[in-house]
């Protein structure tokens, strides 16, 4: 991995791990915005060299983005009897850091990463008797066993605190019988922080639309940066907070302001305000 390559692997990292604090109440929206800020810039260096959000299912009215709208479904793949050259081979001219192991039928049996690689080559060096790394080593004697693994349904906040708690850039997503559907990465995830004020736009419009049926001309959506505004008239003040919450649900958002107007007062309320 070159220098340049390890600078941005490193702001990907902060970007999923302050999109992850917000969630525990230890970090702000203005946080995570200069992370996505910070990582725009390095891509805007490097065009057409880093991942643009597409968006699997754009017609998609409602709902959070998990993890089966941003896995790579094809993603290289090793046997457990792969020599540590096949290995190396692999990860240098597919540009990854780990690999997942498959084991019969297709089951993730555990992940090689480089990491595992550079520890065996050091123990190659050495010819340490009994230990790892030996002339030979295959994949199922290298591999972390059993893989941290991470369900289709998952929540990409869910994939952010797994990444960060083990260390790990790479997530192989699994079926309920432990066969292997995809991967996920670090950089899927800054797919998703990536995507367009319009794609924004759209989707927390429809999911005001179909989740509380609130038509189009009564409340206005704009979305500047990732900070989505809403502003018009909502028939109680219940509706604008589950406006706000299904809001602040679409991946991608980096805050909410809420310029809601509640229904006008009458009678003894209206002149008792």
């Amino acid at each position: 991995m070159s220098r340049r390559d390890s600078y941005l692997d490193a702001m990907l990292k902060h970007l999923g791990t302050t999109y992850y604090q917000t969630f525990q109440g230890e970090a702000t929206s203005s946080d995570v915005a200069e992370a996505v800020s910070s990582v725009r810039e390095e891509m805007a260096r490097r065009p057409g060299q880093y991942p643009v959000f597409e968006g699997r299912d754009r017609g998609r009215p409602v709902g959070r983005w998990r993890v089966r709208d941003v896995l790579r479904a094809d993603p290289v793949t090793v046997e457990k009897g792969a020599s540590v050259t096949d290995i190396a081979r692999l990860m240098s001219d597919h540009r990854v850091s780990a690999l997942p192991v498959l084991a019969e039928g297709g089951r993730v049996a555990g992940v090689v990463s480089e990491a595992d690689l550079l520890r065996a080559r050091r123990h190659q060096r050495g010819h340490v008797p009994g230990r790892a790394g030996q002339p030979g080593d295959t994949a199922a004697q290298l591999m972390t066993a059993p893989a941290i693994t991470i369900g289709p349904d998952a929540s990409l906040a869910a994939v952010a605190r797994q990444m960060d708690q083990h260390h790990i850039r790479m997530l192989p997503v699994t079926d309920a019988d432990g066969g292997l559907l995809g991967v996920v990465t670090r950089r899927n995830l800054l797919s998703v922080f990536l995507r367009t004020d319009k794609e924004i736009m759209s989707e927390v419009r429809a999911m005001l639309r179909n989740v509380l049926l609130i038509d189009d001309r009564s409340v206005t959506v704009s979305v500047r940066d990732g900070v989505v505004t809403l502003a018009g008239h909502i028939d109680a003040e219940a509706t604008g907070r589950a406006a706000v919450d299904l809001a602040k649900d679409v991946l991608g958002v980096v805050d909410v302001i809420n310029k809601l107007s509640g229904p006008v007062p009458t009678g003894r309320a209206a002149a008792q305000s």
